[in-house]
């Protein structure tokens, strides 16, 4: 297998537990390198029983690979639903060797003029929530709730905005999949159903609180709605 040199780059967005690099041999791609000493950090606040658990769980790039394998998309992908998938996930092209260690490489999201979508976060605190974005952000909720895709909570700074198909969308760029035992119970009759309707609800409080917390903490926002 051929390893990624990255030495020589910096990247384009970090989160606090990946750097995500544009891929030095493809401007089109995204590598995601995990960051092990946030890792170590995040396992050692974790209580005695998590412990046992191991450190894999806490590995997003493992987590992401595994995501990737949902009996949702394995059964979109199985019936030629593809465009369906990447509608609001970038393409995932699965693990690589890089010169700062494993890595996972995904398509890297774009604007129409060729620069890097924005987050959605960041055009909120740019008071830049128009009419069109609002309907983005349903089409992704509708998209979600058709797919029956399995999500962790869903995060402004985790989702991406892109106008490279004419018109505003929503694209999940991290925070993919669920916890072990939601995942376990996806087969269950109407269960992803409810999971995902309480995550689109959790969000649009995430929404409200970003747009205006009246000086509150994410915590007591969710307390008094």
């Amino acid at each position: 297998m051929v390893t990624l040199n990255l030495n020589n780059c910096k990247p384009f967005a970090q989160g606090y537990n990946r750097y995500c690099f544009q891929h030095p041999n493809n401007p089109d791609r995204c590598v995601k390198v995990i960051r092990p000493e946030n890792i170590k950090s995040r396992y050692r606040r974790q209580s005695p029983v998590k412990r046992v658990l191991g450190t894999a769980r806490l590995n997003d790039n493992t987590q992401e690979l595994k995501a990737h394998g949902q009996p949702a998309i394995r059964q979109l992908l199985r019936a030629g639903e593809e465009n369906t998938v990447w509608a609001h996930l970038p393409r995932f092209y699965g693990s690589v060797e890089t010169s700062l260690g494993p890595a996972n490489e995904s398509e890297l999201i774009r604007c129409a003029d060729g620069s890097v979508a924005p987050t959605l976060e960041s055009l909120i605190r740019g008071k830049k929530v128009t009419p069109e974005l609002q309907e983005a952000i349903s089409r992704f909720e509708a998209w979600l709730a058709d797919t029956r895709i399995l999500t962790r909570n869903l995060l402004p700074h985790n989702l991406v905005v892109t106008d490279h198909s004419g018109q505003s969308e929503l694209f999940l760029v991290d925070g993919l999949g669920a916890p072990t035992i939601p995942q376990a119970l996806a087969g269950v009759p109407g269960w992803s159903d409810r999971y995902i309707t309480r995550k689109i609800a959790r969000f649009h409080t995430r929404l409200a609180w970003e747009q205006d917390n009246r000086g509150l903490s994410w915590e007591d926002f969710q307390r008094l709605r």
